[in-house]
């Protein structure tokens, strides 16, 4: 609709604005109309229309199979639309017209913007399934009546009442039509359904809807009032109302097609189970989030005790090999602290890079540099866990092996990432340092260091990635990892 308008139209930005918002509640309208909607709006120079959006009703047949969506009409042909937007009123004068063997009445309704005509919505019913209307068809009728003539005058959308289309309720979720007082009129079964939900046992027809909500869902104070005021249909707003285990969302329209209010619509939904769904869904998250968090603290709890039993070692060796274990314990941690702040089982990995970084260079305080270049962006747990531990086992074995004592070097973290959306997609990482390199006949595919055992396993084995080790070019070590990583959704 933005290029159609801008392209051939002289509405301005808020113009077009006004035509979103008006395309964000149409939906009601045709529902309530069982009828096709067109929004057509004149050209720049006013010889033609352009049709601009397009709406079909869900509670009746359509009259337009083809979609009528940028079409230009000359200004004469469509006498009807002239009338609507010069005389700025609905029109509804002439015969059905007959499209592939179908009748169809055509009506045309000015849409209104601070006193100026924006375009023309075209309302089509189709007359092939017309029959003696039912109470329920001549309310939607009565009401869609209504809604023109408010879209006639500009006082229908409501300014700053954006409406969510895929979340508030529809005409044909329940519909309540109450009068000026907001004493019910007409309840459609759906409705009534909801309303015995929340505990109704009578009819709603005759009821005061606001002082019945409140009843029926009962709280104190400027709550109950706001409720009742709602309910009411007094102004246009949403809310939900929960009672008697049931919840049904509310949605209220005045209905002022002659600039005072005549009364309401309410349109409510029951959402009973799609509220205890969201509730189970959010135990179950909160209670995953929980477990990582115990299963962080506990890993912390064993570091912490792996680092206390190291400061009483005698021996060198083994207080080493208790540092080490300390390391890979906390590489773990970092990534069940980062899951426990989520609400799914992935996490962003460039943050537990940094910290695994920052946790091994701690070795060599001062002396040894490390830094990250890329991003290895959003990775699921199950590969977050084991490259953490990768990288923390390569890392260290740099930090411990590539350099004399007191020497000064960098060690560089690069990750590649292909391309997210591919279903291939792979993570090429690369660690290199400017050390003393490897040493002569080095086989790293066979090498019998613990760490690099490790890295083997899970790289090969959880990852299902390669491994290698190989001289930098000039000076030092590369290391490099092909991972294959889950197409991000």
């Amino acid at each position: 609709m933005n290029d159609l308008v801008r392209q051939h139209t002289a509405l301005s930005e808020t113009d077009l604005e006004w035509l979103h918002l008006l395309v964000s509640e149409w939906q009601l309208l045709s529902d309530l109309s069982f009828a096709d909607l067109v929004l057509w709006v004149p050209t720049r120079d006013g010889t033609r229309y352009v049709s601009v959006a397009q709406m079909r009703p869900n509670t009746g047949p359509t009259s337009y199979q083809d979609d009528m969506v940028g079409h230009l009409v000359p200004r004469g042909r469509r006498p009807l639309l002239d009338a609507a937007l010069d005389e700025g009123r609905i029109v509804r004068e002439g015969d059905p017209e007959w499209r592939e063997e179908v009748p169809v009445r055509v009506e045309s309704i000015p849409v209104r913007r601070e006193g100026r005509v924006l375009g023309v919505i075209a309302r089509n019913t189709n007359l092939l399934t017309v029959r003696t209307p039912s109470r329920l068809e001549l309310t939607y009728l009565q009401s869609a009546s209504d809604l023109a003539q408010m879209i006639a005058a500009g006082t229908f959308p409501f300014p700053g009442q954006q409406v969510d289309m895929d979340a508030s309720p529809r005409a044909g979720d329940g519909l309540i039509r109450l009068d000026a007082d907001g004493v019910v009129q007409y309840a459609s079964p759906n409705a009534l359904s909801a309303y015995h939900r929340l505990g109704l046992a009578a009819d709603l027809v005759g009821q005061h809807l606001g002082q019945i909500t409140a009843e029926l869902a009962p709280s104190r104070g400027p709550v109950d009032e706001a409720m009742v005021k709602l309910a009411s249909g007094y102004a246009p707003r949403e809310a939900e109302v929960e009672g008697n285990g049931g919840v049904i969302q509310l949605r209220a329209i005045p209905l002022k097609p002659k600039g005072t209010r005549i009364g309401s619509l309410v349109l409510l939904r029951d959402v009973t189970e799609l509220r205890r769904r969201e509730r189970e869904l959010i135990t179950k998250d909160a209670t995953i989030r929980e477990i990582h968090h115990r299963v962080k603290n506990n890993l912390q709890t064993v570091a912490a005790l792996l680092r206390l039993q190291a400061r009483r070692m005698d021996s060198d060796r083994g207080r080493e090999a208790l540092n080490e274990a300390v390391r890979r314990v906390g590489s773990i941690a970092i990534v069940h602290e980062t899951l426990s702040q989520n609400l799914d089982e992935r996490v962003e990995f460039d943050e537990i890079a940094d910290r695994v970084i920052s946790m091994v260079a701690e070795i060599s305080p001062g002396k040894v540099t490390c830094r990250r270049n890329g991003r290895f962006g959003i990775l699921d747990a199950e590969v977050a866990t084991p490259l953490s531990m990768v990288l923390t086992e390569i890392l260290q074995n740099a930090l411990e092996h590539a350099f004399a004592p007191n020497e000064h070097g960098t060690v560089e973290v690069s990750a590649v990432r292909g391309d997210p959306r591919a279903r291939d997609a792979r993570l090429l990482i690369t660690i290199q340092d400017d050390g003393s390199g490897l040493p002569e006949g080095f086989d790293p595919q066979r090498a019998g260091n613990l760490g690099l055992q490790i890295v083997r396993t899970l790289v090969e084995g959880e990852l299902g990635g390669t491994f290698d080790m190989q001289p930098a070019p000039g000076r030092g070590t590369r290391v490099v990892l092909d991972v294959p990583v889950q197409a991000q959704k």
